[in-house]
């Protein structure tokens, strides 16, 4: 999918929210599914990154955003009930979700992992996408068809050393992908699928590979086409998948 050429009018009348749009991967998503016509809800922890963005959809012309500051580090499950509440008054249904927002933790033997920043990795990680997909179930399936795309890993297929609750994290999200779509195929208009976006010029990236030179690795919008793919039309037989972007 790494060569699809998106329609210029894909997502024409969808609402799509994309977690950690503030900044990486996120943010160069929502841009791009705005470019193509979506109407974005913007979900990060810093407001001023998620301005920056919600500016930057606006400047071009594209459709007008929405901005919902959220930590889902912290999130208790009332606030993804209110947030579910508010989209539902604001536009009636959700076409998509792109769960992007994600944590590396540390880099360290299991045996000397942190507790604490363990959990921490697996509330962003996991079980905040899967309170805030539960909350938003029921907009989702007003949509005439609807995609959640959730991000994996390659260190979630194949666990590596030091790599810890990250690794872990992304074989439970594989997993809850699968368990997802197998529930939802043939008695629903919602697919699922996993991107594995690969390595990519992001500061996660950076972080977990400072020797690395980023400019070996693509930017954010060369590995677009399979988002776009996933969140449109053209993949409405897609489901259950783990895919790469690269």
């Amino acid at each position: 999918m790494f060569d699809y050429q998106a329609p210029a009018n894909l997502l024409q009348d969808k609402v799509i929210l994309v977690t950690g749009a503030g900044s990486g991967i996120g943010r160069t998503a929502a841009i791009s599914y705005a470019a193509h016509g979506a109407t974005v809800i913007l979900l990060g922890r810093t407001l001023d990154k998620l301005e920056a963005v919600y500016d930057e959809i606006e400047a071009a012309g594209y459709p007008q955003p929405a901005l919902v500051p959220l930590n889902l580090d912290s999130a208790p499950e009332h606030d993804f009930d209110e947030l579910a509440s508010t989209l539902n008054q604001e536009f009636g249904r959700l076409d998509g979700i792109l769960h992007n927002a994600g944590i590396l933790g540390v880099r360290t033997p299991l045996s000397s992992y942190d507790p604490v920043i363990w959990q921490q990795v697996m509330q962003v990680n996991v079980t905040a996408p899967f309170m805030l997909t539960q909350a938003l179930m029921p907009l989702l399936e007003k949509a005439e068809n609807a995609s959640i795309i959730f991000t994996s890993s390659g260190v979630g297929r194949q666990g590596r050393a030091f790599w810890g609750a990250y690794s872990v994290s992304k074989f439970a999200t594989e997993g809850m992908m699968q368990v997802l779509a197998d529930e939802l195929e043939n008695i629903s208009n919602i697919r699922c699928n996993c991107i594995n976006p690969g390595a990519t010029r992001t500061q996660m990236r950076t972080t977990a590979y400072p020797a690395e030179n980023p400019a070996d690795n693509p930017a954010a919008e060369e590995i677009m086409p399979l988002y776009l793919y996933l969140m449109g039309n053209d993949s409405l037989t897609t489901n259950g998948q783990s895919l790469n972007a690269q």
